[in-house]
């Protein structure tokens, strides 16, 4: 039997893992596999929240593959991690209509990430589903089904975890000691910007440089990088701080005497774009050839992501059984079994 701490992390399958993905949470994944018993939770009844039709839950199957395999591509070892899918463990339904008995509509509606998310899918606030006033509920049942101990979210999902952890004391206080609360990891990085420089970077925004692009894709975004706007020549001082190319350069550049060297004649107006672009091309290209390496290595057995998948479900599933069964003794929801 494990004594490791659990972790419980994720995504929602809505597409391919980008370079703002590794800086946000799949780097501290690759670190932490070692030292905790992971669970990574693969969240497709949180698409439909935001994505609730036909056409759109055609969609997932195939990038709950791709989510797999750009985990596996950054270093993730399957035998040390667990990946299951949401849906496929109907313990955390169950959960979630008891931890809806457990936190007030008020509480839910004063986190901006809810409206930020409806105004995101273009959601009026007067039709916000319940569903979605509901996700950090949902997620509660996510983190607290394997009981976890640490949760690595970004900024921007620390609240959520606080919710999580409300829910938690509440439930002990009521029914006894069953869940721990856990405790929010977030990153000491900020978000990546995008490459247009409009925020961070993102799927839907188009301006992400995607684990799996292939070298000539690469190249062509980081060409295409929006810079300083107010320098139109290589002689004219540039702005390092807020340059999106500089940002990657400190997120993926380890030639820090080289980055430190580029910095200071931009400063200065004694270096080109093109030459700042041109070495953090190539600096990417050094990061990236590995994960692309690795990513062929398992889309050579197709059949393996979804071997993976299977066999985390099954192991999750053991674990949700197990506390559903202390929830509902705790709480004396034995009668007539």
């Amino acid at each position: 039997m494990t004594t490791k701490k659990r972790i419980l992390t994720g995504d929602r399958p809505t597409g391919k893992l980008h370079l703002g993905h590794y800086v946000g949470s799949l780097q501290n994944r690759v670190a932490l596999q070692d030292t905790y018993e992971c669970f990574f939770i693969i969240a497709d009844l949180h698409v439909l929240t935001t994505k609730p039709t036909r056409a759109d839950i055609a969609e997932i199957p195939q990038n709950i593959r791709d989510l797999v395999l750009d985990h596996l591509a950054v270093g993730i070892d399957p035998e040390k991690v667990t990946f299951y899918v949401q849906s496929a463990v109907k313990e955390i339904y169950q959960l979630n209509l008891i931890f809806e008995m457990l936190v007030t509509v008020p509480r839910l509606t004063r986190l901006p990430s809810i409206k930020d998310m409806a105004r995101n899918a273009n959601i009026d606030e007067e039709q916000l589903p319940f569903g979605l006033l509901g996700y950090p509920v949902l997620q509660a049942g996510d983190i607290l089904m394997p009981r976890a101990h640490l949760v690595p979210v970004g900024k921007d999902n620390e609240a959520h975890v606080e919710i999580t952890r409300e829910i938690a004391r509440r439930f002990n206080y009521l029914y006894g000691e069953v869940f721990p609360e856990p405790e929010a990891l977030v990153p000491e990085v900020g978000t990546l910007p995008g490459t247009d420089g409009q925020g961070k970077m993102s799927k839907s925004a188009g301006n992400a440089i995607f684990l799996s692009d292939d070298t000539k894709t690469v190249e062509q975004k980081v060409r295409g990088m929006y810079t300083d706007p107010n320098r139109i020549r290589a002689d004219i001082p540039g702005r390092v701080e807020g340059n999106p190319v500089f940002a990657y350069h400190d997120a993926f550049n380890p030639n820090v005497e080289e980055v430190n060297d580029l910095k200071e004649r931009y400063r200065q107006g004694r270096v080109g774009d093109v030459e700042v672009k041109r070495k953090l091309f190539t600096a990417l290209e050094n990061f990236l050839a590995p994960i692309r390496e690795r990513r062929a290595h398992y889309e050579a057995n197709p059949r393996l992501v979804d071997e993976i998948i299977a066999a985390g479900n099954e192991r999750t599933r053991a674990v949700a059984r197990e506390t559903i069964q202390l929830v509902e003794a705790a709480m004396g929801l034995t009668y007539f079994r």
